[in-house]
């Protein structure tokens, strides 16, 4: 079956480690999509409970892990050729320590957002950047 995973193509962070996963992560078929730019998988996430403002998401057939269990079942099935993939998989493969660690994931996606100029969360439009109207 294929594993997809769906990112933040917003965020540096999580666009340079879906990029690695895919090139270098030693999973054949590995399927990323940008979930900023898909509107319609974003919904289908939703509905399932699945919000992308909150984490990744890795899907496996009618399966579906999100945040930090998403990244803890994709990083205990790398098989990476790379060595910050190598790395991220012994800090992220065992999901309790993935949970521990997660958070600091994610404050780094909401700093690199904010220096970018958007949303952390991808349906919420582009705020506005101080002094403009």
């Amino acid at each position: 079956m294929t594993l997809v995973l769906v990112y933040d193509g917003g965020c540096p962070f999580c666009s340079h480690f879906a990029l690695r996963s895919e090139l270098v992560g030693g999973l054949p078929g590995l399927e990323i999509r940008d979930g900023r730019a898909d509107h319609a998988l974003r919904t289908e996430l939703k509905r399932r409970g699945l919000d992308l403002a909150r984490g990744a998401v890795v899907l496996e057939g009618d399966q579906a892990w999100h945040g930090a269990e998403a990244i803890a079942q994709l990083c205990g099935r790398l098989r990476p050729s790379d060595p910050l993939l190598a790395l991220l998989r012994q800090l992220f493969a065992a999901p309790p320590q993935a949970r521990r660690l997660y958070p600091l994931l994610l404050w780094a996606r909401r700093r690199a957002l904010q220096w970018k100029g958007l949303p952390e969360d991808p349906d919420q439009g582009v705020p506005r950047q101080a002094g403009k109207s």
